[in-house]
């Protein structure tokens, strides 16, 4: 395996790296955590269906992304939705966006050129806590669990206060579909605290085999 490009993660001092092995990539830490392979996605595919479950028929239904990754979610999601949707996906690091316009784009369908997707590039705390209009659903993949990971700033997401924004922002029946490498007790407590339905979905990592994940589905009702 080798470092195809790295980039710098905005505000946090570390960096992304591309890594190419034979047909495949990674994304890692530099110096650090593995995050995501185009050999094995078949957990953020779940993740864009889940979050997306009835939205088809629903008119001008309007989801939020958290972390553009290598796009699998974003495909998913798409996927999973009518024509005249909209799907914000929120994007810190423009390295990340690059790859997917790049090299990775094909892996995915190029999901970033279907004209339902909107890529911002801002912190999607920052993104949440302004928003006024709403969203359908939120799915978030920007770490490997409920814990700030790739991004210290992330924390506040997985806090009772950042949960309580993400309940507000969310329509009626709306949806918050966060991905995880493993299960947290703790975590699915502080979801049901703040008012959420929660359904823990435990997913394959590739095809029905490799690691179990986790995604939370947890709905406003």
């Amino acid at each position: 395996m080798h470092l195809v490009h790295s980039t710098s993660i905005p505000g946090e001092g570390g960096e992304l790296g591309l890594y190419q092995g034979g047909a495949d990539y990674f994304i890692k830490i530099v110096g650090g955590q593995d995050l995501m392979s185009t050999r094995a996605h078949s957990s953020e595919d779940a993740l864009g269906v889940i979050a997306c479950k009835g939205l088809r028929a629903k008119p001008e239904a309007r989801v939020l992304i958290g972390g553009l990754g290598m796009g699998f979610t974003l495909s998913a999601t798409l996927k999973a939705l009518g024509a005249d949707a909209e799907v914000v996906v929120a994007e810190i690091v423009p390295g990340v966006v690059e790859w997917n316009r790049g090299v990775l784009g094909s892996f995915a369908g190029r999901p970033l050129d279907d004209t339902r997707t909107q890529v911002q590039a801002v912190d999607v705390t920052v993104l949440l806590q302004k928003e006024r209009v709403g969203f359908d659903a939120i799915v978030l993949d920007v770490d490997n669990g409920p814990d700030g990971l790739t991004r210290a700033s992330n924390q506040w997401l997985y806090s009772k206060e950042g949960l309580s924004v993400m309940f507000r922002v969310l329509q009626p029946g709306g949806a918050l579909a966060i991905w995880s490498a493993g299960p947290d007790k703790a975590f699915t407590r502080r979801l049901r605290a703040v008012g959420f339905v929660v359904e823990e979905v435990t997913v394959r990592a590739h095809a029905g085999k490799g690691a179990r994940h986790v995604i939370w589905m947890a709905r406003r009702n």
